[in-house]
């Protein structure tokens, strides 16, 4: 388990910021846009002096009662990350976006016709972030919520995919909310396609353990 102590940590409502709010911090126009109230961080605003877990594209903070779970191929690429916490879950994914705009309503729309395409009938609610996407899904045990969340950052988006108590209800998210909103990612300057799997991989001190690993 990769963990530390929570004290002092903050708590945020649903109204504390407007959707996209790293995107459009990251377009103000005049001088050096002050950073966020809270992540998922561009770098360049990150917070310093946080013990995180670093996936290359993906920081991690470390949260005490979160368990960090990465899958990675022989070649030692992450496929999966995925956070837990008791009953939820919260899996993560970051793709590369253009500068001047947003692409989660693109991509939250496409996820919804695929839902509805298998029988599935997704519906949207307003989040921390802007629209997220709730639906009750079929599972070899038995029907489960799972719901969508995306959050549009300066040539970068991330999705998250929270599982369990913490899909049916957002009140319930507790650390894994607390772990999205102290995601960092680290955007190289790289010419990358619009959604584009930004690169991850596994930890130095952990590559050498093998393809799947629990931090």
């Amino acid at each position: 388990m990769f963990s530390r102590k929570r004290e002092g940590a903050k708590h945020v409502r649903a109204a504390d910021a407007p959707p996209s709010k790293a995107l459009a911090q990251s377009l103000a126009a005049d001088g050096e846009p002050a950073a966020p109230e809270f992540g998922p961080w561009d770098l360049k605003h990150a917070p310093a002096d946080v013990q995180r877990l670093d996936l290359g594209s993906l920081q991690i903070p470390a949260i005490e009662g979160v368990e960090v779970r990465v899958q990675a191929n022989p070649e030692g690429g992450v496929e999966q990350v995925v956070l837990v916490d008791g009953e939820s879950a919260l899996q993560l994914g970051v793709f590369a976006a253009p500068k001047t705009e947003g692409i989660w309503d693109e991509v939250r729309e496409e996820i919804a016709i695929a839902m509805r395409e298998d029988g599935v009938q997704p519906q949207e609610l307003t989040g921390r972030y802007g629209t997220e996407l709730l639906a009750r899904v079929n599972t070899p045990e038995g029907p489960a919520e799972v719901r969508f969340v995306g959050v549009d950052g300066p040539r970068w988006m991330v999705r998250a995919l929270f599982q369990g108590a913490a899909a049916a209800d957002p009140a319930r998210e507790g650390v894994l909310g607390v772990a999205l909103e102290g995601l960092v990612v680290v955007r190289d300057n790289e010419p990358r396609p619009v959604r584009e799997p930004l690169p991850l991989r596994l930890p130095r001190e952990m590559a050498e353990q093998g393809p799947a690993q629990e931090v």
